[in-house]
């Protein structure tokens, strides 16, 4: 209870930040408002004084994909714990565990921290954490807080000495969950590669007594060559795996009601991670099938777009693209050729550029699509458009622009409008990067 309390105040107390020139594109009007006063005044994202380039979160999008992903994963009994790393919103951490997340998943030990400062009581760490300071603060933090649980990768002998001897010093008390990661190939990115290296890794954390085996994991997303057969046969061997574990007694820590635990999944496979994990078989304490797919809270208008499991199932339903970056005409120089002002700062571009997809007039406010517009390149604050002659696109005018990659379009904004579909801006979503 006083861990929820303590997430309700974290996001309440956002609500009293000021607004100031922090926030790119907020309303230079709203300077020394707090974002709940502002929230409350419920501007129009187009007509409310916000300036250009700015990034807005469609609330009707967000609040469907949070739905859609609570239905799916109780459909398949699945635990989830979406990647964080995604938003680094604790706004969207609470709507996250509001629609019935486990918890939230890290990549790295900063996100702990901020996780943890803002309430969230389970953590996932998809990382194996070798840090003697963070690891210090981690066993610091478990033992203030009895209800705080926590688990991270574990993918060599080395690792586990290094905690080991980081925990000792710490004078640790509360043991560290972990899990054995199994590689996804040889030439995928971290984890032990074969099974018998994954049994090696689990005698060296019996071994140690500041650190607890509590399942396996990995990400299939880097099985090389990736295909639903080849996905779903690197599943089979993490379910075998731990199967094997538990029969060897390797899980003999936990207690009889405790269970074990047992993840994948990022935004591309988590069909082929329902499927698999469907068929654990029994073991001898409770399973705990965590999926931890992050994307899913914004989706988008690229990437995910072409490898979301749902084009594989329709019959389950469809993520919506939240994102859509506002840029301004700045330069017409010939009829092929425009500018928009924003650029690299702005807008995710590692994958795949902006799509144009609407024009909102500066004439009179009209709306329509962005037929015949192209943007081809990014400068760090200019993009960059191809037009056909006759678009009628003018200086001025508002581009309205999806995006590809989540996580790279979040970290470019402190404080994001969240916007209803007739331009009202009913909150802001804070990150932090």
């Amino acid at each position: 209870m006083a861990a929820q309390q303590r997430a309700e105040q974290s996001v309440t107390a956002l609500a009293g930040e000021v607004v100031d020139h922090r926030f790119k594109a907020l309303p230079p009007d709203a300077e020394g408002l707090t974002v709940g006063a502002l929230a409350a005044e419920r501007r129009n994202l187009f007509t409310g004084g916000f300036t250009t380039p700015v990034l807005a979160l469609s609330a009707e999008s967000v609040e469907a994909n949070l739905a859609l992903l609570e239905t799916y994963t109780e459909r398949h009994g699945l635990a989830f714990a979406p990647h964080g790393k995604t938003s680094m919103s604790p706004q969207l951490f609470a709507r996250q565990l509001e629609h019935g997340a486990w918890g939230i998943t890290a990549a790295v030990p900063h996100q702990v921290r901020v996780y943890r400062a803002h309430g969230i009581r389970r953590i996932f760490l998809a990382n194996e954490l070798v840090d003697a300071v963070a690891l210090r603060w981690l066993a610091g933090e478990l033992d203030a807080d009895p209800g705080f649980t926590f688990a991270c990768y574990v993918d060599s002998v080395r690792g586990v000495e290094l905690m080991d001897e980081a925990l000792r010093g710490a004078g640790a008390v509360r043991p560290v969950d972990v899990v054995v990661e199994l590689g996804a190939g040889e030439t995928a990115r971290t984890g032990a590669r074969t099974e018998a290296d994954c049994a090696e890794v689990a005698d060296a954390v019996a071994a140690a007594p500041t650190l607890r085996l509590v399942g396996v994991a990995g990400y299939e997303g880097e099985v090389p060559d990736a295909s639903p057969e080849r996905v779903r046969a690197w599943l089979g061997r993490l379910v075998a795996l731990a199967a094997d574990f538990d029969t060897a007694g390797r899980f003999r820590a936990l207690a009889d009601d405790e269970e074990i635990l047992v993840s994948a999944g990022g935004s591309a496979w988590f069909d082929a991670v329902a499927d698999v994990f469907a068929g654990v078989p029994a073991l001898s304490r409770p399973v705990l099938r965590l999926l931890r797919s992050g994307a899913y809270v914004s989706h988008d208008d690229g990437h995910y777009r072409h490898l979301t499991p749902f084009n594989r199932i329709p019959e389950e339903g469809a993520l919506r693209p939240a994102f859509r970056l506002w840029a301004q005409v700045v330069s017409r120089p010939t009829p092929e050729q425009a500018f928009v002002n924003a650029g690299k700062r702005d807008a995710a571009y590692d994958l795949d550029l902006p799509e144009a997809q609407v024009i909102r007039s500066a004439r009179d406010g009209s709306v329509r699509p962005a037929t015949g517009v192209t943007v081809t390149g990014l400068s760090d604050q200019h993009g960059w458009v191809r037009t056909d002659a006759d678009t009628g696109l003018e200086v001025g005018d508002w581009v309205g622009m999806g995006l590809s990659h989540p996580c790279t379009s979040f970290d470019k904004w402190q404080l994001i409008p969240l916007v209803e579909a007739d331009g009202t801006v009913t909150d802001y979503i804070r990150t932090f990067f």
